[in-house]
């Protein structure tokens, strides 16, 4: 599948690891390299200053841990975000339900689009 996300580098943290698995395939389909994966806060805040991202895309809560602390650090950075959760957009924290949200289950299609919103048309 050719998409303008061609070589973008995605931050995913993820809890649920058939979640992680799929998800990194649909990351692979669409021409996106893994900038780095955690299931856990702790991995992914010293992850996170290992790599530099180009989108991440964070479950909202990860083992019982709400993801916002890291958003806001990626925020920092400008790095386009986009929440993954099985809660929905009302299940958010009201300062970041302007970022895309993926619904989960979601589709490879649900992905890429929330993708292109979060980073724009040319990435």
């Amino acid at each position: 599948m050719k998409t303008s996300l061609e070589g973008l580098n995605v931050f995913v943290v993820e809890d649920e690891f058939a979640v992680l698995l799929m998800l990194e395939d649909m990351l692979s389909e669409l021409g996106c390299n893994l900038a780095g994966t955690a299931s856990r806060m702790t991995e992914a805040h010293k992850l996170l200053g290992e790599t530099s991202p180009s989108v991440a895309v964070l479950d909202v809560n990860v083992a019982g841990e709400p993801v916002y602390p890291l958003a806001a650090v990626l925020a920092s950075r400008n790095v386009p975000i986009v929440f993954s959760t099985g809660y929905g957009g009302s299940g958010m924290d009201p300062q970041w339900r302007e970022r895309p949200i993926l619904q989960k289950p979601y589709r490879i299609e649900d992905l890429q689009k929330a993708l292109l919103a979060a980073v724009g048309p040319k990435a």
